[in-house]
């Protein structure tokens, strides 16, 4: 088996070169993937989606079935951890892991706060650039820090691992040059800032799609930065539950209710489903839709739903239009559709293009300039 996995680091590393994926500016994220694989990390049981439950996937009985999902290509997560059927924990996809801590900007002596351990990949890989006793990383669940503490101690890493949430509270030894998280949040808990020292930078997912890097104030009171990169995230385990995905969440706000309007829509709806750049706009004009995209000989059709009252579907006709069927106490389509024409009526912006600034007041985030459009976090 150690053969079989050390061609699958190969592998990964070979694609990840012909992706440009290793980042040109952080070339230590490279050696030190090689020197601390993904797969000293990995539980010996993962979960694999079958299309109806996760089903476990364990090392002793299904060696070669468990590399295959821990090295499934640079853009693929491996299920950790499930819990009521849902995944909670899990190993980043490898191009993920390499474009946040790419963003960090981290250099050796830098203090680091990591936040969410998981299995305690990121935090090793971090604690190698920064250097020894110098990453703190932050982990609510028990039994999952005591885990990843001893994976770090035999991967001869020199980083400390604590029990708490931080979400609501700021680990030992700062502030901190750096701030690492491993977990979504739709707004920047204010320990995150007060944690961070003046001209310091906080790498971190944003809600369901996306990560930002801001960078704090000289007073240390805010911050701002943009949009890095894509990446889909566990939630924060301490905040709002997020929305069911898939069709079974959607079956669930619907319910069996009759639309309660209903009318013909023209238009090319293939992007909900392809265009990325399109995806993110919407997830920044209605934050809280799911979207759900399924092709027929007819074309691209959309269930979209807000997790708790309000649905609508998109069902294309095969002639450049759809039928939008829509329920709930909100028009959930017609904000779909308007966010949609806003993008293309500001030129079709990337993530890229977006930002977030932070205050002490609020939140919001911006597209092109920070005073330029803006939308409350």
């Amino acid at each position: 088996m150690s053969r079989d996995l050390t061609d699958r680091r190969t592998r990964l590393d070979a694609v990840m070169e012909q992706r440009n994926a290793w980042p040109k500016d952080s070339p230590w994220l490279r050696e030190a993937m090689a020197a601390l694989p993904r797969d000293a990390f990995a539980p010996d049981r993962l979960w694999r989606w079958d299309g109806r439950a996760y089903a476990p996937i364990d090392r002793p009985t299904s060696p070669a079935a468990w590399a295959d999902e821990l090295y499934a290509g640079p853009d693929a997560a491996a299920v950790t951890q499930v819990t009521g059927g849902l995944p909670s924990s899990s190993l980043s996809a490898p191009a993920v892991v390499a474009d946040m801590l790419d963003s960090l900007l981290l250099e050796p002596g830098h203090t680091v706060w990591d936040i969410g351990t998981g299995q305690g990949w990121s935090c090793a890989l971090a604690a190698r650039r920064a250097g020894p006793g110098l990453v703190v990383s932050t982990e609510i669940d028990e039994d999952l820090a005591l885990l990843a503490r001893a994976r770090i101690a035999a991967a001869g890493v020199d980083a400390e691992v604590v029990v708490g949430n931080a979400t609501s509270s700021m680990a030992p030894g700062g502030p901190f040059d750096r701030i690492h998280a491993t977990y979504a949040v739709e707004t920047v808990p204010r320990t995150w800032i007060e944690a961070t020292k003046p001209g310091g930078r906080i790498v971190y997912p944003w809600g369901r799609l996306g990560h930002v890097a801001l960078t704090v104030a000289a007073d240390g009171r805010g911050a701002s930065g943009r949009v890095q990169g894509l990446g889909q995230f566990m939630a924060d385990r301490s905040g709002p539950v997020p929305p069911v995905a898939g069709h079974d969440g959607y079956a669930k706000v619907r319910g069996t209710a009759d639309p309660a309007a209903e009318r013909i829509v023209v238009g090319d709806f293939a992007p909900l489903a392809d265009d990325w750049d399109l995806r993110f706009a919407v997830r920044v004009a209605v934050p809280d839709a799911v979207v759900i995209t399924g092709r027929d000989e007819d074309g691209v059709n959309a269930w979209i739903h807000d997790g708790h009252a309000s649905w609508a579907a998109l069902s294309a006709r095969g002639d450049n239009s759809a039928v939008l069927h829509q329920g709930g106490p909100r028009r959930i389509g017609d904000e779909l559709l308007t966010a949609r024409s806003r993008w293309e009526a500001r030129g079709r912006p990337t993530p890229y293009d977006f930002g977030i600034t932070v205050t002490p007041e609020r939140q919001w985030v911006w597209l092109r300039d920070p005073d330029g459009v803006r939308r409350p976090v």
